[in-house]
């Protein structure tokens, strides 16, 4: 498999979306020599699906990319899609939208065969990212549909957080992030958090598992009944791809 899990689309001076992670594109492009991504915009939700994808085909071009980002909406047989692209960019968006668009369309079977058998490259970011985990349970967004489903793609064994923020506003008395996330671990106690900001990604190629940020941002990694341990990009984090619930 050779997957990117990015936090986010942007950071403060992008002006196209990924473009803080552009030389692990270009690197992922080159190793698996993907041309024809197939986009999924499902999640989202206050812009149109056309739209979307043609901010990605404007990365590949900023980016000197022989790549063909085409929309997996207008396939008139999103199966047969995905099977024919040679790689899969996921949008950022509404997680429960996205999750249960997925599974209404039984796409997840395809996703994983396409990602974890055949080795085809997956991009996501923000609710792109949420879906890589087992559940989307750790994402940032509301559920805005009815007969939300829980289970994903499974492609890593750990949540993720993304857009993770560490911080807390004074006079709001709501909780912070960490707050949810130690909510999460009190009933969820065997499966742990990874808080990724924005700006940084993760990237498992072979099941070698790697974290990396343009900003030098660390990840924070969470586990019941423990303080939270921060990891700096390029430090060793082989150890989350063996976490089993």
């Amino acid at each position: 498999m050779d997957i990117l899990l990015l936090s986010n689309g942007k950071i403060a001076g992008n002006t196209h979306v990924m473009e803080f992670a552009a030389d692990a594109i270009i690197d992922q492009v080159k190793r698996t020599g993907a041309k024809h991504f197939v986009v999924i915009p499902y999640a989202v939700i206050r812009s149109s699906h056309d739209d979307r994808v043609a901010l990605v085909q404007a990365t590949f071009d900023k980016l000197g990319l022989d790549c063909i980002a085409t929309g997996l909406h207008n396939a008139p047989d999103p199966v047969a899609a995905i099977e024919q692209a040679d790689g899969i960019i996921v949008s950022g968006g509404n997680t429960w939208v996205l999750n249960k668009t997925l599974h209404d369309l039984g796409l997840v079977g395809p996703i994983r065969k396409a990602v974890l058998k055949q080795g085809k490259a997956y991009i996501g970011w923000s609710a792109g990212t949420n879906i890589g985990c087992p559940t989307i349970r750790t994402t940032n967004d509301m559920p805005i549909v009815t007969g939300a489903i829980l289970s994903s793609l499974n492609f890593v064994p750990f949540q993720i957080n993304p857009h993770y923020l560490e911080a807390s506003v004074e006079g709001h008395m709501g909780e912070t992030r960490d707050e949810r996330i130690q909510e999460f671990l009190e009933v969820n106690k065997h499966e742990p958090v990874i808080g990724i900001p924005e700006g940084t990604w993760l990237a498992i190629a072979d099941n070698n598992i790697s974290y990396h940020a343009a900003n030098g941002k660390p990840l924070k990694f969470f586990s019941y009944g423990n303080e939270p341990v921060y990891y700096q990009p390029g430090d060793d984090v082989q150890f989350l791809m063996d976490l089993s619930y």
